[in-house]
């Protein structure tokens, strides 16, 4: 609960607005998820058994309501492909496709086309 004087500080236009606190559950029904995992919705029981309690937690207050998509990549293809142009040397396609998990046809396609669009760059296209 706030205090009166603390309220203070969210009055607008004559409102009082009360701050918006994550929701707390007590430590007796967090108990009692570890002892009995069903209590848990769906995915908030998958998330608590992988990467515990406090996850589930922290990723509820910050994503629910949302539906949320992960990409099949972890890392971001653009910095990646950055990082191909970088350490080709002519002769490691191999290498890098190991590296980054691309296939050497792939490797060959980003250099490709990262070359011609350094060469448009460069004649001002």
């Amino acid at each position: 609960m706030v205090m009166q004087a603390d309220k203070n500080i969210f009055k607008d236009n004559e409102i009082i607005l009360e701050p918006s606190y994550p929701l707390k559950y007590s430590k007796d029904v967090i108990a009692m998820t570890e002892t009995d995992p069903e209590l848990l919705n769906g995915v908030y029981r998958e998330i608590s058994e992988k990467l515990g309690i406090e996850t589930a937690l922290q990723l509820h207050q910050l994503f629910k309501g949302q539906q949320i998509s992960f990409p099949s990549r972890f890392l971001n293809p653009a910095m990646i492909h950055k990082c191909i142009l970088q350490e080709f040397d002519g002769t490691n396609i191999r290498m890098l496709a190991v590296k980054y998990g691309y296939s050497e046809k792939t490797i060959r396609r980003i250099l490709r086309e990262q070359g011609s669009k350094k060469t448009m760059k460069e004649r001002g296209i």
